[in-house]
């Protein structure tokens, strides 16, 4: 079905217009906006109708679910968008690739993704609002950059962000369904204690919050939380007597802490977790000087986002990236050997 959609920009604000075919069946006008209009999302056409941008034939449309019929023109006002909250700040980012859509960054280990308490600034997001300016057209209505996946503060590697709402919508459908029918790639390299048996294998357990340290993820019983899945493979053996194995890690799913709740739950925790390896802090003793040496100065978990690849949301191509081991991670290989 065609139609015609027209664009002009009054002053900061974009004007849109689309005119239904004659022989359109009336249909709600959310749904004729998100086919006319793909590069934003359904819930942003919504919230444009709600405030009264929307008109049909020159009457303002505030009920997204509102019969549209054929002929009818649709005139839709997108206002310019407003100032991201976090403030920009002009700080080094590794940037692996930049298009008018997305980013995709090779975060190091100690950088926060999103301002919080207790991280105000200094944060991936300051840093991106910096770099990318102007081309961030307003995801949501508001200049900023759109996380559609998070990495761990201590965690290093791979992440992308979506500059628009279309690459936003394209990206996170993406990882909503964790590469189970789309392209979505994503690996992980974990240093772990011990070897896991079998060598390569999948982790099916449940994770919610947990009831004692609301700081912590757990794993709890089917039917509850949330659903996790995790595939491993034994890449090598860094240490001959089988003190520490070196992981490569692949989602199904997405849950927080996902790779570090699930080996640990394993009884394979990662060198250097804090927070769920504790209770092997004792294994560092079985190390070698050059190693106890090297696992202190990582002074983080040991684990690294290798690996992305996913559909560009506008052309359909497929993007692949790879990151190498930072250096504190490579020493700590090295060491081990």
């Amino acid at each position: 079905m065609s139609s015609k959609v027209l664009s002009t920009v009054l002053g900061a604000d974009e004007a849109r217009s689309h005119v239904r075919d004659e022989g359109s069946v009336p249909e709600r006008l959310d749904r004729v906006l998100a086919r006319a209009f793909d590069d934003l999302s359904r819930a942003r056409l919504q919230a444009l109708v709600r405030d009264g941008l929307v008109q049909c034939d020159g009457a303002v449309v505030r009920d997204p679910a509102r019969k549209v019929g054929a002929g009818s023109r649709i005139d839709l006002t997108v206002p310019a968008p407003m100032p991201a909250e976090p403030l920009g700040e002009a700080l080094p980012l590794a940037v692996v690739h930049e298009d008018e859509d997305l980013i995709v960054i090779d975060k190091p280990a100690g950088l926060v993704v999103h301002p919080a308490a207790g991280h105000e600034d200094g944060t991936l997001v300051n840093r991106l609002i910096a770099h990318c300016g102007a081309s961030l057209s307003g995801i949501g209505g508001v200049r900023r950059p759109g996380i559609v996946h998070r990495l761990d503060k201590d965690t290093s590697g791979l992440l992308v962000v979506a500059k628009n709402d279309l690459a936003h919508q394209g990206l996170s459908a993406q990882f909503a369904d964790h590469g189970r029918s789309g392209a979505l790639e994503r690996a992980y390299l974990a240093l772990v204690w011990g070897v896991p048996e079998p060598r390569a294998g999948t982790i099916r357990a449940n994770l919610a919050r947990s009831r004692h340290n609301r700081e912590k993820i757990a794993v709890v019983r089917d039917g509850e939380g949330r659903e996790a899945i995790t595939h491993y493979r034994v890449e090598a053996l860094p240490a001959a007597d089988g003190v520490t194995a070196l992981l490569r890690c692949r989602l199904e799913t997405g849950r927080t802490h996902q790779i570090r709740v699930h080996l640990s739950h394993r009884g394979h925790p990662l060198l250097g977790d804090a927070v769920y390896g504790g209770a092997f802090k004792t294994k560092a003793a079985r190390l070698a000087e050059p190693a106890r040496d090297a696992l202190t100065a990582l002074a983080r978990q040991a684990l690294h986002a290798a690996e992305l690849g996913f559909l560009h949301p506008r052309s359909g191509e497929r993007l692949r990236f790879e990151s190498p081991l930072p250096a504190d991670f490579s020493r700590l290989l090295a060491a081990l050997g």
